[in-house]
């Protein structure tokens, strides 16, 4: 009996002891405060996943098979971040000459003659010349076109999606961006990160279309190159390819040029028709585009 009651104590005891433990480490913590890695060790840190898609188009040059966790551009290809120089950031340190626009590298327009252009005076006396452009409005007057312009050659018909497919070659025109920065990535050839979305391959064939036709307008009319600035044109794009609702939101270049611009995004719709997966992805019948066009 002296040994069952030792036994039944000591039991009691233990008992005690380990409850006791129990409640005073949840008050004071004891164990973290004793090893702080260890609840850091048994807690894998959760990959960061982007809620929303990118919403910025970006060429990709050279692609890569492995997505990022997070862009802020998309394409139709995956490009990961990389840079000649090292860093923490995710934005690879370029050395270029503009900040409006993200640019791996230089491939600028061929530069047209000032001489060739029309002057101010005369496009204010030209009795043609636009009106102030207003929202989906795209019945606008033409600029009156000189003896010389009228026998340059123009494109037919609207340069289709179609055609431009097989052009998709190289970078669009433009001035290489200057960043800070510096990845942890390094490479020969710097890049940013993008993210191949579902529409990348549609949006890049209307990106080609618009830059083709706003490259043969500015050539067709000769316009001079001293103006600098930016158009922002704002649209809908329908699923069947036509586009309604145009407004410009930003003309820091003259009513002139940004009816160019204008015509540069008119002139080829009807685009292509959505894809029956593209349309049931969007959940509309129509998406909210805007397109910035640069003068350099």
């Amino acid at each position: 009996m002296d040994r069952l009651t030792l036994a039944l104590l000591f039991s009691l005891a233990l008992h005690l002891i380990g409850w006791g433990g129990y409640e005073v480490n949840k008050k004071f913590d004891l164990l973290q405060r004793l090893y702080p890695h260890a609840k850091a060790k048994a807690m894998p840190v959760q990959p960061v996943v982007q809620n929303t898609e990118p919403e910025i188009f970006m060429d990709v040059d050279r692609s890569s098979s492995e997505a990022p966790q997070t862009a802020k551009y998309y394409s139709d290809k995956n490009s990961r971040a990389a840079s000649k120089e090292s860093g923490d950031s995710n934005v690879p340190k370029l050395n270029g000459t503009q900040t409006d626009f993200m640019k791996l590298e230089n491939s600028l327009r061929p530069q047209v003659s000032k001489a060739q252009s029309p002057s101010e005076e005369q496009l204010a006396k030209n009795e043609t010349q636009p009106q102030s452009v207003q929202p989906g409005d795209w019945s606008l007057a033409k600029p009156q076109d000189s003896p010389e312009q009228k026998n340059n050659s123009k494109p037919s018909h609207p340069l289709k999606l179609q055609q431009v497919h097989a052009q998709q070659s190289g970078l669009k025109p433009g001035p290489q961006s200057q960043t800070e920065g510096g990845t942890r990535r390094i490479s020969n050839d710097s890049s940013f990160d993008v993210k191949a979305t579902p529409f990348g391959d549609y949006d890049r064939r209307i990106i080609t279309a618009v830059q083709q036709r706003w490259d043969d307008l500015l050539d067709s009319q000769r316009f001079a190159s001293d103006r600098t600035g930016k158009v922002t044109v704002r649209f809908n794009l329908n699923y069947d390819g036509s586009i309604s609702d145009v407004e410009i939101l930003q003309n820091t270049v003259g009513e002139l040029l940004g009816y160019v611009c204008q015509q540069a995004i008119a002139e080829p719709a009807p685009y292509e028709k959505w894809p029956s997966d593209m349309r049931r992805m969007v959940g509309a019948n129509f998406r909210e585009i805007t397109f910035t066009f640069y003068y350099y």
